[in-house]
């Protein structure tokens, strides 16, 4: 498993009952989390410090409970600066397993010793990209939610990369991948985060399992003849890293690189263990 483990102001405290504790800078949260199927004693006493709770409904959904929480504040990830907020589902508008990606990525950048242009599809509030950004690289940001880039702005500022050469977009990422194969524009490195359902500014439905292995075919179409690494991410649990790894070899075969998966996670401070957050494939030359 490849651990994010260099956070300071992020930790998971504890976990029980489908619940994860979190530190999320000076505030604590208590949100669900499918994996935790086990229950263990409570013991830490920030269980009973909570500035919210994210309640699942039986019916699907749920709410927050707030208790001493602001709309929104900063957290920190070494150069990085992010603004969260609690909004649906749960979510903080940050995912922070993915730091281990960033720091895998970041170090091939800086050390490619040539200018790299990243895509990142499905970018959401712009982790990956403000981290690509810092390492020196040229990057294309491409979620459908207008929402979310606006807040992936807000992000590049408060890190102080509002002037790095980031391109913004709102668009349906099939859409805009077609696009640039017709425009013939080349990418180094592609970073994908799709989501298992979803639907396009249009309306347009994405299911993962069903489309992704297409849309993978088709960034092979935009890759610069000697692409730099491409970095796949999976929330879906059908799609367990032996899948990512075979998906990636399939379609990356003729390019000499290596590839790899595994579940990504966080420690979990209470106990020592890692608490798994998904699946994330690696292709990267050699």
């Amino acid at each position: 498993m490849w651990i994010a483990d260099q956070w300071k102001e992020y930790e998971v405290i504890d976990c029980s009952e489908g619940e994860k504790l979190e530190r999320w800078g000076k505030y604590i949260l208590l949100r669900p989390d499918p994996q935790v199927i086990w229950d263990t004693p409570k013991n830490h006493p920030k269980w009973k410090q909570l500035n919210a709770h994210y309640h699942r409904s039986k019916k699907g959904g749920g709410e927050w409970e707030f208790f001493d929480l602001p709309e929104q504040w900063a957290l920190h990830y070494k150069n990085l600066t992010f603004q969260l907020k609690p909004f649906s589902f749960k979510h903080t508008g940050l995912f922070p397993e993915q730091a281990v990606n960033w720091d895998w990525f970041s170090n091939k950048i800086k050390n490619a010793g040539r200018p790299i242009k990243v895509l990142n599809l499905f970018a959401y509030t712009g982790g990956a990209t403000l981290a690509a950004a810092a390492a020196g690289a040229n990057v294309t940001h491409v979620d459908a939610s207008k929402g979310m880039v606006a807040w992936a702005k807000e992000n590049a500022v408060a890190s102080g990369l509002g002037d790095a050469p980031i391109r913004w977009l709102v668009d349906d990422c099939v859409k805009f991948v077609e696009r640039e194969i017709r425009r013939g524009n080349k990418y180094d490195a592609i970073i994908m985060d799709p989501p298992s359902y979803g639907r396009g500014p249009k309306g347009e439905i994405w299911k993962i399992e069903e489309c992704v292995y297409d849309l993978v075919k088709l960034c092979t179409q935009i890759l610069s003849d000697n692409p730099l690494f491409f970095l796949i991410n999976s929330y879906t649990t059908g799609l367990q890293p032996a899948v990512l790894a075979y998906m990636l070899g399939t379609v990356m075969k003729k390019y000499n690189g290596t590839v790899d998966a595994q579940e990504i996670g966080l420690p979990v401070s209470s106990n020592g263990l890692a608490l798994p957050c998904g699946a994330s494939g690696r292709w990267e030359s050699k």
